[in-house]
């Protein structure tokens, strides 16, 4: 099949890299190549240079937004949250048609609040949207013609690439959307990860309660002394 996955953040890198592995065309989307191969200084969050990532991988290709979501037959959006709508709303013909995976999470970094939660590596990013909404939907309603699926938001894209590598892969991933054979595609891509509890939560307003859980699931992380963990819902 071929994949986009939408930005190259760490994210990004985990599910193109599992991807390639599985046998896949992958192309990766960002707003400038030369730009994104251009630069040599690891980012804000001490993550190596794209185009040295991308060295480590011959058969990824890197392309703009819009040349990589046209190649692709399913996309998978990593852009960041405060981005997402607007970057995809400008590619919507390109993806018209095909299934969208959303794992991105709406994120304010650097919030002014009157109660600030710090964390080990600084303040807590506020949510917003929050409750009311939700980053998924706002994409869907950006893109009519797209089927998007919600997922993978529940833990850490390296997690939710290589589920065996938390407890053997015994924990559960959700997935929530409109569209019955978009929701599909994404439970067998899913499964092809490695996951055997796929939890399908219904409609894409089920977003807010995954994009709401992120912070819970810092908090989490936290208490373990930052080390990657699964949840699994027991019936």
């Amino acid at each position: 099949m071929r994949i986009a996955v939408l930005g190259t953040g760490s994210g990004g890198r985990a599910h193109a890299a599992r991807l390639l592995q599985l046998g896949h065309r992958v192309v990766v989307g960002t707003r400038d190549s030369q730009v994104t191969l251009g630069r040599t200084e690891p980012d804000f969050m001490g993550i190596e240079p794209f185009g040295q990532w991308l060295a480590d991988y011959p058969g990824i290709e890197l392309m703009t937004f819009g040349e990589a979501a046209a190649e692709a037959d399913l996309a998978i959006n990593g852009i960041d949250g405060a981005n997402a709508v607007r970057v995809l709303g400008g590619i919507a013909d390109q993806l018209a048609g095909k299934t969208l995976m959303d794992y991105a999470v709406p994120f304010v970094y650097n919030p002014e609040r009157a109660h600030p939660w710090p964390t080990p590596w600084g303040v807590m990013p506020a949510l917003d949207p929050v409750d009311s909404d939700s980053l998924g939907e706002r994409i869907q309603r950006a893109l009519p013609d797209t089927k998007v699926v919600k997922a993978c938001v529940t833990q850490e894209q390296e997690t939710a690439v290589d589920p065996g590598s938390v407890g053997g892969g015994d924990h559960t991933i959700f997935i929530a959307g409109e569209h019955a054979d978009a929701k599909a595609q994404v439970t067998a891509l899913l499964r092809s990860y490695g996951w055997r509890d796929v939890l399908d939560l219904g409609p894409l307003v089920s977003s807010r309660g995954m994009e709401m859980y992120t912070h819970m699931h810092s908090a989490i992380q936290f208490a373990l002394g930052g080390a990657r963990f699964g949840i699994k819902v027991v019936r």
